[in-house]
């Protein structure tokens, strides 16, 4: 009775071990036990060849029937498997013993052979009549244990007929790869994988594979199959020692390498030899070209996202200072083990701005080698002179390590220079360079932007100063305290402006508002009003004729954002009393879109005063009424823009009520206390920074003595 099985098996070590059992269980129930042992003997081989040889999935089929047993074990190897095993081994460095199963095959077996077929399937058979039992098979082993390494090379060569491989079966070995073989190799492990093929198919000595990945480091190697050449082997003159066979890859510049294959002998030498080596120079070339270009590209990557992270952090700050500090810290220890930046002062002279090393320890030393002057670093200083002296960089110097030193240039302005020590591992390479001259640049514009921002700053923060009243008048029973808390530090001017102008001995023009927009603009339209209302007023005109004649100057103007709220107040002191008693203080006020200033009367009475009007600059024909208060010994009137009132805390305003309380805690204070009071209350309402300029301004009748 005839019986078949196929089974398919991954190239697992375990694999092996199923085949046996699966094969021993049929042979058994088809009574064959008189040939089982060697029949799974033999398939074991090759189970086992095709594992540790293909490392591809592999299958065994079996065919039971009364006059014989065939077995058959297919596989998707890199090369025939007969010709691998067959191989002479000691020309190959490989135990002897790897002959084993092609010589049990031949001692053992009825019949055997293999077969290759077009889609690269190797199939290697064998067949066992019965009557060749266990005792056959003892002898077999028997014997094969009595033949010597020497004779087991040779009767594994003699195992098939002596051949040379045809072309194709050679460029086959050599090249093919089984798709889940050549999915889990990277391009390293391929190289080696076809260097070590190489070196078989040619019988050769050494073969391998140099590159040289244009960094001008020379070439590496990537690859060696067989021992490394002697000392002088390349010099050796004797006939019987062949020159090397050199083959350069063909890659892309500045990628270059080069692949050498080294004989024993010139007997060892094929005929198609240099045929196959540039065969196989051309497929490594591929293969590392590709993992090349790769890296490249992983590494322009990393580089823009390392220079994208530099701009961002660069640009976080208009700070010079701030600005500065941050170059190093990019650099350190990616492009370097230490960072310098100089800047030039007003006066053209080199100074430290920042300074960083990856061990901090070393940094005082290193502070004393950089500071310009320093005697320590002379290479350095004249370096970073020829840099300012117009040129281009980089500047190479050796002390107080090795580094390099590029100018820091924006809009063709040298702004510095950056010097930067070479990281622990490796010298400054071109793309080091490259990148701490990018570095340079985007630092260079960095700080070019806080440079300019901060001059803006200064004549912004100047133009607000001048503004304001230089000093607020000083005349007996008069107390005048004022306050100005701008919401920006920056070049944004602010809008509110209070202003105290003096008219004569005992009379005053005390005005506070709050002027559209912020920045130049803001500032301008902020003079214009406080200028104007001055000439005004001073030339004798009531104080609602000079707001209606300051409206129609800003109207001329066309701007649709020239307008603004004002309070504005003539303030008279009364002639002092016989009985010595401070004067009394007349208020004469005007609102024009201003909010209503709070009166502060001892015993903490407080009230909003005055009738609202319509702002200036807005239409023609305003409605402003003047209203009329006396302020007595002690009275203030307190006078705010709306930074106070509109203050936030969520959706929660401070309000006037909040304001009115404030104020009343502070009756009867001087004026300073009052806005003091006031601010107290703004701070406890909520600590976050206020987002809108804040102006206070007090009038008092301070008590004489």
């Amino acid at each position: 009775m005839q019986q078949d099985r196929r089974l398919r098996l991954a190239p697992d070590p375990r694999s092996p071990g199923r085949a046996r059992r699966a094969l021993l269980s049929d042979l058994t129930a088809a009574g064959c036990d008189d040939v089982a042992d060697t029949v799974v003997l033999l398939a074991s081989e090759l189970c086992e060849n095709a594992v540790l040889h293909a490392g591809t999935e592999f299958e065994i089929e079996w065919r039971i029937d009364p006059d014989q047993v065939v077995v058959t074990v297919s596989d998707r190897g890199a090369g025939p498997l007969e010709l691998h095993l067959a191989q002479p081994r000691r020309r190959y460095g490989r135990a002897a013993a790897h002959g084993r199963g092609l010589l049990l095959l031949a001692r053992l077996a009825t019949a055997w052979g293999t077969r290759h077929e077009r889609d690269g399937t190797h199939r290697t058979w064998f067949s066992v009549a019965p009557g060749t039992g266990d005792a056959q098979t003892l002898a077999g082993l028997a014997a094969l244990d009595d033949v010597g390494p020497d004779e087991l090379d040779a009767e594994a060569d003699s195992a098939e007929p002596e051949r040379e491989p045809a072309s194709s079966d050679k460029v086959h070995r050599l090249l093919h790869l089984p798709p889940e073989l050549a999915g889990r190799l990277d391009a390293p492990q391929l190289v080696a994988e076809l260097v070590r093929r190489l070196r078989e198919v040619l019988g050769a000595e050494t073969v391998q594979v140099d590159v040289d990945e244009g960094d001008g480091a020379g070439l590496g190697l990537v690859a060696r199959a067989g021992p490394e050449p002697a000392p002088g082997t390349a010099d050796r003159a004797q006939s019987t020692v062949p020159g090397p066979t050199v083959v350069a890859l063909p890659t892309t510049a500045p990628l270059r390498g080069r692949l050498t294959v080294r004989h024993a002998a010139a007997a060892d030498v094929p005929a198609d030899a240099v045929a196959l080596a540039e065969l196989v120079a051309h497929r490594v070339g591929m293969a590392v070209e590709a993992a090349w270009l790769r890296e490249v590209d992983q590494r322009r990557r990393s580089w823009l996202a390392y220079l994208a992270d530099t701009s961002e952090l660069l640009g976080q700050s208009l700070d010079v200072e701030l600005t500065v500090a941050v170059v190093p810290q990019v650099v350190v220890p990616r492009l370097g083990a230490w960072c310098a930046v100089h800047l030039l002062d007003n006066v053209g002279r080199l100074r430290l701005a920042a300074l960083t090393h990856a061990d901090e320890e070393r940094l005082p030393e290193l502070r004393a080698a950089v500071e310009p002057g320093a005697a320590v670093a002379v290479e350095l200083r004249n370096g970073l002179t020829e840099l300012l002296a117009g040129g281009t960089g980089p500047v190479r110097f050796t002390a107080p390590t090795e580094g390099v030193a590029v100018p820091m240039t924006a809009h063709g302005v040298n702004r510095g220079t950056l010097s930067v020590g070479r990281p622990a591992d490796r010298p400054h390479g071109p793309e080091d360079i490259a990148l701490i001259a990018d570095v340079a640049r985007r630092a260079a514009l960095a700080v070019h932007n806080a440079q300019i921002t901060a001059a803006h700053v200064r004549v912004s923060q100047a133009l607000q100063q001048a503004l304001l009243p230089r000093a607020l008048p000083s005349a007996p029973g008069l107390d005048l305290a004022a306050q100005y808390l701008p919401a920006s530090t920056g070049s944004d001017v602010g809008g509110d402006f209070y202003d105290v102008y003096a008219l004569g001995p005992a009379r005053w023009l005390v005005a506070i508002g709050d002027v559209c927009g912020t920045g130049a603009g803001a500032a301008a339209r902020t003079g214009l009003v406080r200028d104007v209302l001055r000439v005004l007023v001073r030339e004798g005109r009531p104080l609602t004729r000079a707001i209606e004649l300051l409206n129609a100057t800003m109207l001329e103007s066309g701007d649709p954002l020239q307008f603004a709220t004002l309070a504005a107040a003539l303030v008279t002191a009364r002639e002092p009393t016989r009985d010595g008693s401070a004067p009394a203080l007349d208020i004469e006020l005007v609102l024009a879109g201003h909010l209503q200033p709070v009166l502060v009367r001892p015993g903490g009475r407080v009230a909003l005063v005055g009738e609202h009007g319509t702002a200036v600059g807005l239409v023609e024909n305003l409605d402003l009424t003047q209203t009329s208060h006396t302020l007595e010994s002690g009275e203030a009137l307190l006078f705010y823009t709306d930074g106070v009132t509109e203050r936030r805390r969520g959706d929660e305003q401070f309000g006037s009520e909040r304001l009115l309380r404030a104020s009343a805690v502070a009756a009867g204070s001087p004026a300073d206390r009052l806005l003091a009071a006031v601010r107290t209350a703004l701070t406890r309402f909520t600590a976050d920074p206020h987002d809108d300029d804040i102006a206070l301004l007090a009038v008092r009748a301070a008590p004489l003595g």
